[in-house]
């Protein structure tokens, strides 16, 4: 577990969010993270995402309407 930063990690925590240390140390690490906005987003769009979008929503010409 020395990978963690402990000081930043009890920081953010306890400072950042108010937690209490008893609090603090009942949380897993996924829970932390989680409560850190960190790993709740989606990853970046792929290119089939992507090509699905422009599929959806193909770019009209300039004056172009949907008549």
């Amino acid at each position: 577990m020395s990978d963690f930063d402990w000081p930043a990690l009890m920081r953010a925590g306890m400072r950042g969010l108010g937690l209490t240390p008893d609090v603090f140390w009942r949380l897993t690490p996924a829970e932390l993270r989680l409560m850190l906005g960190q790993g709740a987003g989606t990853g970046p769009m792929s290119r089939a995402g992507l090509d699905a979008l422009l599929a959806a929503y193909p770019d009209k010409g300039l004056g172009q309407t949907d008549d």
